[in-house]
């Protein structure tokens, strides 16, 4: 199963804006593709799990799924700064 490792870019943490970015980008793929963050495992396909987390920025949380290509995405997009834009 792949996963990697990311640190989370966003300036207020994984919260609604980010979490919903990456729960679409998510949704698009027929996998399941889980976020990991300090022993808690949410659904990237669920901005309200994402949330949950609580990850904040500087974060380190883990991606993992059956498709590299999504793991891959959502791993890129938990790195950047979804706040800014």
């Amino acid at each position: 199963m792949p996963t990697t490792t990311v640190i989370v870019g966003s300036a207020e943490g994984l919260h609604a804006r980010p979490a919903g970015i990456i729960a679409e980008a998510a949704e698009k793929y027929d996998t399941d593709i889980e976020i990991a963050f300090d022993g808690e495992e949410a659904d990237a396909a669920s901005a309200m799990l994402i949330m949950a987390l609580g990850a904040e920025k500087g974060a380190e949380v883990t991606v993992s799924g059956d498709d590299a290509t999504a793991v891959a995405e959502i791993a890129a997009l938990i790195e950047q700064d979804l706040d800014a834009g």
